[in-house]
């Protein structure tokens, strides 16, 4: 295995050789990602040490700054300092913990789409200034979720980071509670169509989050689908029917509806394309 000063170069050899053992330490034990934190534990010093070494490394182009306090080291092949990191996910805990990867972002993982989104879905209990976040070129959709709906989540490791992602019946539940989630309605009903047909669908576990969103919509939406999909004497449609509120909603929000579904107190977009689906 080649070793840091020999795929660094010279310039790299210039550093003392102090700091270059610091550095090299750092790169080996902390990973891809780390904190100021982490980083005064690996060198053995304070945090303001640490952070005073880091921006010096920084503005040496050894290292990057994601944001304040957290950093990445830079792929020896990269051009510059600049680009975005293999597998962004590992951002996911640093930034934006409690939080966890669903929506479009979790539909890729499981495989209920073969849409490629370049943007990340985040649900983060952290308060929110902006729903769109740009760190180390890469963007992060966000959206603020409570303590008590941080349900049906699986933990997926990446370069030794534990990363939450929403499981595949929490992710189409997320969508249906907010179609704009899942890329826009079109697109949230091919994710279910993928998943009844090639997965392994978990009908109970749907509604038992259903249940615990607590959002009248997400009935409206799924019964009707269902109902589409497989007809409305499916046991899915049937229990949706039970828990149906009062009032009418949309299919997808930012959709003018142009016709009514009167059983599911629903307005339905004129395009929308719907595979059915025969038992």
């Amino acid at each position: 295995m080649k070793t840091l000063e020999y795929t660094m170069g010279a310039e790299f050899k210039g550093k003392s050789s102090k700091s270059r053992q610091r550095l090299s330490k750092l790169l080996r034990e902390g990973g891809e990602l780390f904190s100021v934190e982490k980083a005064a534990s690996i060198l053995n010093m304070n945090n303001h040490k640490a952070a005073k070494t880091l921006a010096r490394w920084h503005s040496q182009g050894w290292i990057n700054r994601v944001k304040r306090g957290i950093y990445v080291s830079v792929p020896v092949e990269a051009e510059d300092n600049s680009q975005a990191l293999e597998d962004a996910w590992i951002l996911v805990p640093e930034l934006f913990e409690p939080a966890y990867i669903g929506g479009w972002t979790a539909a890729e993982h499981w495989d209920l789409t073969e849409q490629i989104f370049k943007d990340i879905f985040v649900f983060t209990m952290r308060p929110l200034s902006k729903k769109i976040q740009i760190f180390h070129n890469t963007s992060f959709h966000l959206n603020h979720i409570s303590e008590e709906k941080m349900f049906g989540l699986k933990s997926v490791w990446k370069k030794e980071k534990k990363v939450l992602v929403s499981d595949p019946e929490r992710t189409i539940v997320d969508m249906l509670s907010d179609p704009q989630t899942g890329g826009g309605i079109q697109h949230v009903v091919d994710c279910m169509n993928e998943y009844f047909k090639n997965g392994k669908p978990n009908e109970s576990l749907l509604m038992e989050y259903a249940l615990k969103l607590r959002n009248g919509a997400v009935f409206k939406r799924l019964g009707y689908l269902i109902s589409e999909i497989f007809g409305e004497e499916h046991p899915l449609a049937i229990s949706c029917k039970k828990h149906l509120s009062a009032g009418n909603a949309n299919l997808d929000p930012r959709q003018k509806g142009d016709r009514l579904a009167t059983k599911w107190r629903l307005f339905i977009p004129a395009k929308l394309q719907i595979e059915r689906i025969k038992e």
